[in-house]
């Protein structure tokens, strides 16, 4: 068995793996002999069928079978072996391969295009200059934060009288005359908020009614275009509310009230954990921290993009093995087309640009993932998403059962490692190319991250 590679160009190549008979008899002859002990035919017991008439049956389906996996063994050997970095996958030769024959041939010659990665490297100066956004956590945005802490932390209180963000519970009864018609709506724990209703004049029917007292409304008017509330609210079809236009007087049986959370030590408690802040001051401290630290992860996914289009503009032109990468799309994805693999390409090759660049730049500065790297933005990551929930002190044993379970899945690990390498280059980009620092809102960076996008 001999492998061996043919350059073509610097970017391409034809590499030929010639089998022997010698190379697979064994193996095949040892497979033929597994499979005579499954064969079921009949006139023979079970694993008696003589291994000639096996070999007729079966013969060329298992050699053939055992020559693809000694080609594929040992084309992928030799390309490990010899570091020679391919793009894509070895597709076959359209021009020197030999139609193979498994029938006659004992002897096989196979032949495969390789697309080789070009040399490619950038050189980085504080001449090369790049953005690095802050979005600014002002007065406003902390202020809002409060009141959703506040708003989410609160409590249901009871009260005597309505007001329009309240919840009213009560007997409801539809009129007739202005008396209760017979088979009419009878419910007698019916829930409405006056805050839904769309018809303002039945709101205001509402407000300032006291408990245990009456109040005349008409529920169509009230939920006026609002079908799906409105039956939801008497307990009727959808296809009966049009139908339904009669007063109801409902007896106020119940109020009850939401009250936002108090500014006291309680609140700081229950959102950063016990005794981690003190006071106000201390507490729209750490808010504007924990929301510094949300947005890090927006400017430096802009940052990564803009590093992205540096490397790539700094690396020029780049020759690819155009013909065999594009032929490779094509058999890789059985759905595709030739007109979409030529829209596709330029996008491709970008890819694959910036995919040789961060690999260079990652080797030559010995870049490296370390376990301890992966754990610690998994815990990042956890905490970030429990923050979208307003859970901002979490245990230290939860969020360790929680890494653990995250770092279960493989392709989660593989997205932590891809985050932790752009992270560290990141790093090591913005200490050798000129950094300007720059603060501005969250709706200006919304604007500057669409604008940059629409150029790329």
């Amino acid at each position: 068995m001999n492998v061996s590679l043919k350059s073509n160009d610097a970017v391409s190549g034809i590499l030929k793996v010639d089998i022997e008979k010698n190379d697979y008899a064994e193996m095949t002859n040892k497979n033929l002999q597994k499979l005579r002990q499954k064969v079921n035919m009949p006139g023979f017991r079970k694993g008696m069928v003589p291994i000639g008439l096996v070999k007729k049956l079966y013969g060329k389906q298992a050699m053939a079978e055992e020559v693809n996996k000694l080609v594929s063994d040992k084309l992928f050997a030799y390309l490990r072996e010899n570091d020679v970095k391919i793009l894509g996958e070895p597709i076959p030769n359209e021009t020197e391969q030999k139609p193979i024959d498994f029938d006659t041939d004992e002897n096989f010659e196979f032949c495969f295009d390789i697309a080789l990665a070009p040399e490619i490297d950038v050189k980085l100066t504080k001449k090369d200059k790049m953005t690095a956004y802050k979005i600014k956590v002002d007065d406003e945005m902390i202020d809002k934060q409060v009141d959703s802490y506040c708003k989410n932390f609160g409590s249901y209180d009871k009260a005597e009288k309505i007001e329009v963000e309240d919840m009213v519970k009560g007997l409801i009864v539809e009129l007739e005359n202005g008396e209760p018609k017979a088979g009419g709506i009878f419910l007698e724990e019916a829930v409405l908020m006056p805050s839904y209703m769309k018809g303002k004049m039945e709101q205001k029917k509402f407000i300032g009614a006291k408990l245990d007292s009456k109040v005349i409304f008409n529920p169509f008017k009230a939920f006026k275009g609002a079908e799906v509330e409105l039956a939801s609210f008497l307990r009727i079809k959808k296809e009966e509310v049009k139908d339904m236009k009669s007063d109801f007087s409902i007896e106020i049986k119940e109020i009850t009230r939401y009250k936002g959370a108090e500014m006291n030590q309680e609140l700081f408690d229950r959102i950063f954990g016990p005794e981690t802040v003190k006071d106000e001051t201390e507490f729209r401290n750490k808010i504007k921290e924990s929301l510094e630290e949300q947005y890090a992860p927006e400017t430096e996914h802009l940052f990564l993009r803009d590093m992205r289009s540096l490397l790539i503009k700094k690396a020029g032109n780049v020759t690819f093995a155009d013909d065999i990468l594009k032929r490779w799309l094509l058999i890789a994805n059985e759905k595709t087309t030739e007109e979409a693999v030529e829209s596709d390409y330029p996008k491709v090759v970008e890819d694959l640009k910036y995919h040789l660049l961060k690999e260079k730049l990652v080797k030559d500065n010995d870049i490296k993932v370390e376990q301890d790297d992966l754990q610690e933005l998994a815990r990042r990551v956890a905490k970030s998403q429990f923050a979208q929930y307003g859970m901002l002190s979490v245990p230290d044993d939860v969020l360790d059962n929680y890494v653990k379970d995250f770092m279960k899945k493989q392709e989660t690990v593989t997205s932590l490692v891809d985050r932790v390498i752009e992270e560290k280059l990141s790093s090591f980009i913005k200490g050798k190319v000129a950094i300007d620092e720059k603060e501005v809102t969250d709706e200006e960076f919304v604007k500057i991250a669409e604008i940059q996008k629409l150029d790329i």
